[in-house]
């Protein structure tokens, strides 16, 4: 069960994130299915970047999927004035940062994945005791393994 105390754990984390990259305009943790779980997103509708990134990260899940590229870890955009960057954060979450056109890229990865892998540990061990409101049960970011003919036929007498 994610409590308020892991909440403000998360939030921290997304201002300590902001500290460390100062070219962050912004820090959102949210579920898979778009629903905010923390932000720090001075300007930007939350709501509307959560619900964003989930569509953004459905469409990236299929690409790597299609071209046999794995499991999604990130996912990267620039724009004329900055960029969006989406880490996994966890089974169920994603963290997503905006950040100034100037910031550099490779200190931003850097961060950005530590603090989506703390997210993530937090999150996950908070869902194994209860999932997060409105979130589905757990679900991995990437694809789901295909079914064998030998699994599916197995029964529980089978060694």
């Amino acid at each position: 069960m994610v409590t308020e105390d892991d909440l403000r754990t998360v939030l921290a984390e997304l201002h300590r994130l902001r500290t460390r990259v100062p070219q962050l305009t912004g820090a959102l943790a949210a579920g898979v299915d778009g629903l905010v779980i923390a932000h720090d997103t001075p300007g930007v509708d939350p709501e509307g970047l959560a619900a964003l990134t989930a569509a953004a990260l459905g469409v990236a899940v299929r690409t790597a999927d299609a071209t046999g590229n794995g499991a999604l870890r990130e996912l990267l955009v620039r724009g004329e004035r900055g960029y969006v960057a989406t880490y996994a954060a966890g089974r169920t979450a994603v963290l997503t940062l905006l950040a100034q056109d100037r910031v550099n890229v490779g200190r931003l990865h850097l961060e950005g994945r530590r603090a989506g892998a703390r997210v993530g540990e937090l999150l996950d061990a908070a869902e194994a005791v209860r999932p997060l409101p409105g979130t589905a049960p757990a679900r991995p970011l990437g694809p789901r393994a295909p079914r064998t003919p030998a699994a599916e036929s197995r029964t529980a007498t089978d060694s």
